[in-house]
């Protein structure tokens, strides 16, 4: 069925002239947008749709409509780990040591639900499109798992299977039970490729390859999952220089800075992006922008494990494609991507300045930012031909009250809001504020007692 969408008080198009148009509005039919412009304007055979009630219409006045945002970095299975006591001062590397073992406990069941949660919370906060990064799979735990929940939540998902193989005991980071062997992860890596990986455009399901980290992996499985992605046509995703004892292993391991390891192992190019960079140096910087090497900006998990403030600007200036992640829900400890493209601007003023950023480029960056570091042309904009994917905020509530005279910067500098209406490839997922794909009252409940679970086994180790 057609979607019209009418009377938005700013539409936000993030199109090539960046236009914003007031009284909004945008046609959809199917996965795609077929016209956009303002209500007045609208072409008769759709007012006729409209008068006529063949479409489905959406009211949007006292709203901004903008393209869905997209997050490139996550790890969902952690919403169930949130604010552990033994990992809240923590940084990169004790953060993990101290829940390596407690994520040793996780089932399938917690994978999916944990998902289900994490997806309603991006949804919520206006996101459409998201990774994953799932890289340890416990007790029978697949990324199956993740991938039956986001069809379930109607989310469009780059599920990345992420991996570690290098234990403890030989120069890793995470302890030898939770890693998997390498001829193991690169077999299932194909499967899941040729079970599930859609390329075409408007695709609801893509698969990533995505070893975790330079410590906890060996070169070879780097090397090797390139050269597997590359002969399929899938993305590459991993860490990258997150901070200074990230930088250390790099150097004393291999003799090279992280973006140097990057380079020897073939793992820069438009269809690799890395997450944090923070600690990324000129020469980096460079050769990300030289080779369209996308960064996954994480701000809040940034500050919260104090890894330090990543260097956008500098990579924005150099021409670095740039997305925004709320990274897991253990270092962050939320998931609200609006909420993330005002930290993104408020931790570059720190660092450089008021002029730093602007809200526009927060939301450029958590929009088409994105769908440049996922390899994707078909999102993060509303024109004819792009996926059906928008978001719309009521700007009637106390947090957006005076800000009338410029309700699209409102979004960011103002506290972050939830969604009203949600739309993925075309279909309504969210209205009036509530999710419509998932019965979340009953998730949240299931997710609690995993959670309570997942602790109790633990303890008794």
């Amino acid at each position: 069925m057609t979607l019209i969408a009418l009377n938005a008080d700013v539409l936000v198009t993030m199109d090539a002239q960046r236009r914003e148009i007031r009284d909004g509005a945008l046609v959809a039919d199917g996965p795609a947008v077929q016209w956009v412009g303002a209500t007045a304007d609208l072409p008769p055979q759709y007012r006729r749709m409209v008068d006529d009630g063949t479409a489905q219409v959406l009211d949007m006045r006292g709203r901004v409509v903008m393209p869905g945002l997209v997050n490139t970095h996550h790890h969902m299975y952690q919403s169930l780990t949130r604010a552990v006591p033994a990992a809240q001062d923590a940084e990169l590397f004790s953060w993990l040591t101290n829940l390596y073992m407690l994520w040793s406990h996780l089932t399938p069941e917690m994978i999916h639900v944990s998902t289900q949660t994490a997806m309603a919370e991006l949804m919520l906060s206006g996101c459409t499109t998201t990774s994953d990064h799932l890289y340890l799979y416990p007790n029978g735990a697949r990324l199956d798992d993740s991938i039956a929940a986001a069809q379930q939540m109607g989310m469009r998902f780059h599920a990345a299977r992420g991996s570690m193989s290098l234990g403890r005991s030989k120069g890793g980071l995470p302890p030898d039970a939770v890693v998997e062997e390498e001829e193991a992860i690169l077999r299932d890596s194909l499967r899941l490729i040729q079970q599930y990986h859609d390329s075409a455009r408007h695709s609801m399901l893509r698969v990533v390859l995505a070893p975790c980290s330079p410590f906890s992996v060996t070169r070879e499985l780097m090397r090797e999952s390139a050269v597997l992605a590359r002969a399929h046509g899938v993305s590459l995703h991993t860490h990258l220089a997150e901070n200074d004892n990230d930088v250390a292993f790099s150097r004393e391991k291999f003799g090279l800075t992280p973006a140097q390891y990057a380079e020897s192992l073939g793992w820069v190019g438009p269809d690799v992006w890395h997450a944090h960079c923070v600690k990324l140096d000129a020469e980096g910087i460079a050769l990300f922008a030289r080779t369209g090497t996308g960064v996954a900006h994480c701000p809040c998990s940034n500050m919260r494990l104090a890894s330090g403030i990543a260097p956008v600007r500098t990579m924005r200036d150099a021409g670095v494609p740039v997305g925004l992640g709320v990274d897991g829900s253990a270092s962050n400890d939320g998931a609200h991507m609006l909420g993330e493209a005002r930290q993104a601007l408020l931790l570059q003023r720190v660092g450089h300045g008021p002029a730093a950023m602007g809200a526009r480029e927060a939301l450029e960056i958590a929009t088409l930012g994105g769908a440049r570091v996922l390899g994707r042309d078909d999102i993060g904009a509303l024109a004819p031909g792009m996926s059906a994917d928008f978001v719309a905020f009521d700007m009637s509530g106390v947090g957006y009250a005076g800000a009338g005279h410029d309700p699209v910067a409102a979004l960011v500098f103002c506290t972050p809001t939830d969604v009203s209406t949600s739309v993925i490839n075309g279909r309504v997922v969210v209205r009036d504020g509530h999710l419509l794909t998932a019965d979340l009252p009953r998730v949240l409940t299931r997710h609690r007692e995993l959670a309570r679970t997942l602790f109790e086994r633990a303890a008794g180790h």
